[in-house]
């Protein structure tokens, strides 16, 4: 039995001294982060950027002789 718990202690000391996990959750976290800033960007200014795309086509199209 002192050899089986020798070993959970072993094996629960390299899982907590091991970083690699939580670096790629912490990675995880901050790209969900970054793609939840950009939707609500795109909702909050998307109308905004609808209309000055508008307008350059419209300045284009005006300027460009048929």
């Amino acid at each position: 039995m002192r050899k089986l718990s020798d070993k959970l202690l072993k094996w629960y000391i390299a899982i907590k001294e091991c970083e690699r996990g939580a670096t790629a959750v912490e990675y995880g976290l901050i790209v969900a982060l970054i793609a939840a800033v950009i939707v609500a960007v795109v909702a909050l200014l998307g109308g905004q950027i609808r209309d000055a795309f508008e307008t350059v086509r419209a300045a284009i199209e005006a300027g460009v002789p048929d």
